[in-house]
């Protein structure tokens, strides 16, 4: 893939092709380091985007362990725009060009990547060698090859890492992980998960445009069908079989417009996948032994919805899964609390996105899938 310069993104941003998002750490690496008793950690948001502006941000005020403490951005005019709406310093304040100056910053425990797919191994890594701790927003990177490498940076600079799966942190979520762990309809015979949105008639924006995201809906959207598929079998698969289809290929010209893909899994249970970026897709559904369960909603911001054979409807209070997963993250930094989305989760759907893509290439063969029973799941149990 051919590295994105900074350069280059700061001026597709100016055309409206996208924008980033950053989260920056909190003061647990400071804590770490002057044997503080820091209560909160300090985020910086990498890129000032959509994500950034109207989920990560807003959530931060509501966090019990992290707050925004620092931003990045390509953008000189969002300086201050940001600095006055959430009370933001100057001295946290920082463009893609003076960001590795953020390892002397001690306000800054947490760097939140939400860069351009491109980007995030390149930030991810500075991050790191910035010795802070790193959040990046899916997909990890655009390669098996970039996740690596975002690991072992992280590993080697010795702080750690979390990927921007919400939906790990949500209660639906997890409900349907229980459901799975503990057989309460037996065990899983068939999963589906749908996972697009109609992208209306922007051929400009970043994310039709493969040089800045590595892929199309399947990155972009599939990986959510990848997750829902996996934790609703509760295994991973050991096997893809993959189809592309495009009906607007005028406007879909360098990225994937809609796939389909099959999984099988060890105990026999097949899956079946669609992301697109061309329908407006939202559920899963899996059939058991004895009863099935579904959520749909089941992807989406929230509120969530699901329901089970038995006529029980899954419900839970409605709060920010941008809070919960951020969170989630630094309970585990501060309190060693599980790390429900580790980079090796990242990287298990980014080999399983580019068996996708092999399949496909193939006429639709299957690819075998050569992974761990667990990995790739993170802190939590599996059945």
């Amino acid at each position: 893939m051919k590295n994105l310069s900074r350069r280059n993104f700061n001026t597709l941003m100016a055309k409206g092709m996208g924008t980033a998002a950053i989260m920056a750490a909190t003061p647990l690496a400071c804590a770490m380091g002057s044997g503080q008793d820091k209560k909160k950690l300090g985020v910086a948001l990498v890129g000032l985007g959509s994500y950034s502006t109207y989920q990560l941000a807003p959530a931060l005020q509501d966090t019990q362990h992290c707050y925004l403490s620092g931003v990045v951005t390509g953008t000189p005019e969002k300086e201050q725009i940001w600095a006055d709406k959430y009370n933001i310093p100057k001295k946290n304040i920082y463009n893609y060009q003076n960001f590795d100056d953020i390892a002397k910053n001690d306000d800054i425990d947490v760097v939140y990547v939400v860069l351009p797919n491109s980007m995030h191994a390149e930030f991810c890594i500075r991050a790191a060698k910035a010795g802070k701790h790193v959040i990046c927003e899916k997909p990890m990177a655009v390669s098996v090859e970039e996740c690596d490498a975002i690991i072992e940076a992280c590993k080697n600079a010795g702080v750690e890492l979390g990927i921007g799966y919400r939906l790990q942190s949500e209660p639906y979520t997890n409900e349907v992980k229980r459901f799975v762990r503990e057989k309460t309809f037996g065990d899983v015979r068939y999963v589906s998960a749908d996972a697009g949105y109609y992208s209306g008639s922007n051929p400009d924006q970043w994310r039709l445009n493969k040089e800045l995201s590595g892929g199309g809906a399947l990155l972009n959207m599939g990986v959510y069908a990848i997750q829902s598929a996996i934790y609703g079998s509760g295994q991973n698969p050991v096997s893809v079989t993959a189809q592309e289809y495009s009906t607007r290929p005028e406007y879909f010209k360098d990225t994937d417009e809609t796939i389909t893909a099959q999984f099988t899994f060890p105990n026999g249970a097949v899956g079946n996948i669609m992301t697109s970026h061309n329908i407006n897709a939202n559920s899963m559904y899996v059939s058991a032994e004895r009863g099935w369960f579904q959520l749909q909603p089941a992807n989406s911001y929230g509120p969530l919805s699901g329901r089970t054979s038995t006529g029980d409807v899954i419900e839970f209070p409605h709060e920010s899964q941008q809070k919960l997963q951020m969170d989630d993250f630094a309970k585990h930094i501060l309190f060693d609390a599980p790390n429900v989305a580790p980079g090796e989760m990242g990287k298990r759907d980014m080999i399983i996105c580019e068996a996708i893509y092999e399949s496909i290439a193939k006429g639709g063969q299957k690819v075998t899938l050569d992974l761990e029973p667990d990995y790739g799941f993170g802190g939590l149990p599996t059945p």
